[in-house]
């Protein structure tokens, strides 16, 4: 599709500390290769020897397969302002992938043939991508919902600080991320300065109508900081509406609760305080049948940066495109035989289907 990188680097916002990307530091994690290994490797005491296509037979879920297509989520690429310890993207200022026009101009194409409702916008900080708005303007036009998975500190970044207003004015919901409504808790994981800056550009979408009861949605997202599960979303989210409003007036509509997917640098985390077997030996023992039932993949198709095509965007940093048959790029789009696809699935997926499950619209029962 003659794609390219973008050479330029970007702008990082300031104040905010940053660590070098797996890539950078050359770690042996980078690979998705190795992290398929280690997980594969990893002792697990569980009848069915920590296999999940087994655990999927036991809940009559086997194989797992789609049930339709709702959502087109669209990763721009892997440029971001932070690096988070948690990040299962690897994102960062040092990396380059981006998304080309040539490749967002198909995404509209195949997207305009179809009547998929909702467009999830997601990176990196997908705002950093070039494409970034042409693609809310164009999906908008089409009619579609528009999420945009917004890091919040990029909102007040050098260049980008027009973006809250260009969200209000298309109706974007903005799912922001911000692991907790204290600072050492979202510092310790997303870098110095990032909780000070993430306050700030909540305060500037409030004051846009943002979380405030007008059409104009603004989601948070909290994950843990630890090598354990989140805690029930319902009572986090009453316990995060009182405690913002109460340290910062700032308002929002509801919170989702992620699970960490122990892969990139979570897991380089994980391994690195010897945490990793606990880790997935509690994903195991909390599989869900349930969770198992609604993960996002099942409704979802993930689009990578060049239009390779993927069951979920953690499967797309593993490099495990869709398979058994599936088109596996844009330019061969079949809505039919991606709506009824069966899903390729490995270790890493216990992290969707643990406890009350995960998906990027949080818990999945």
């Amino acid at each position: 599709m003659g794609e390219r990188t973008h050479d330029a680097p970007p702008t990082p916002s300031a104040k905010i500390k940053v660590r070098p990307t797996l890539q950078r530091a050359g770690a042996a994690l980078a690979e998705p290769a190795a992290q398929l290994a280690l997980l594969a490797a990893t002792p697990i005491q569980d009848e069915r020897g920590g296999n999940f296509d087994r655990h999927l037979e036991r809940a009559d879920l086997y194989p797992l397969t789609a049930t339709g297509l709702d959502i087109f989520q669209l990763n721009l690429g892997r440029v971001c302002n932070q690096t988070c310890v948690h990040c299962h993207v690897d994102a960062g200022p040092d990396r380059r992938e981006n998304m080309t026009h040539e490749t967002a101009e198909l995404c509209m194409r195949v997207l305009a043939a179809t009547d998929i409702p909702t467009v999830d916008i997601t990176g990196g900080a997908p705002e950093m991508c070039p494409e970034f708005e042409y693609l809310v303007r164009e999906s908008r036009r089409l009619g579609r919902h528009v999420m945009d998975r917004c890091n919040l500190t990029i909102l007040l970044a050098p260049r980008y600080e027009h973006l809250p207003e260009f969200l209000a004015e298309h109706d974007v919901e903005i799912v922001c991320s911000l692991p907790h409504y204290r600072k050492l808790s979202t510092d310790k994981q997303r870098g110095d300065g990032v909780y000070d800056a993430s306050i700030e550009a909540l305060r500037r979408l409030n004051a846009l109508g943002y979380g405030k009861g007008k059409g104009r949605r603004l989601v948070l997202v909290t994950n843990p900081v630890g090598a354990y599960l989140p805690a029930g979303q319902g009572s986090l989210e009453a316990e995060w509406k009182r405690e913002m409003k109460r340290l910062h007036d700032i308002d929002f509509d509801t919170l989702y609760a992620i699970t960490n997917m122990p892969i990139s640098r979570y897991l380089e985390w994980l391994e690195g305080t010897d945490n990793l077997g606990v880790y997935m030996q509690r994903l195991v023992d909390a599989f869900n049948p349930g969770a198992a039932a609604g993960v996002m993949c099942r409704n979802t198709l993930s689009v990578g940066w060049q239009g390779e095509l993927y069951d979920c965007d953690f499967n797309q940093m593993l490099g495990l495109e869709v398979g058994y048959g599936a088109p596996r790029h844009l330019s061969d789009f079949d809505l039919e035989a991606l709506a009824g696809r069966r899903i390729v699935t490995g270790r890493h997926c216990f992290g969707c289907t643990a406890g009350a499950g995960s998906s990027c619209g949080g818990e999945t029962v």
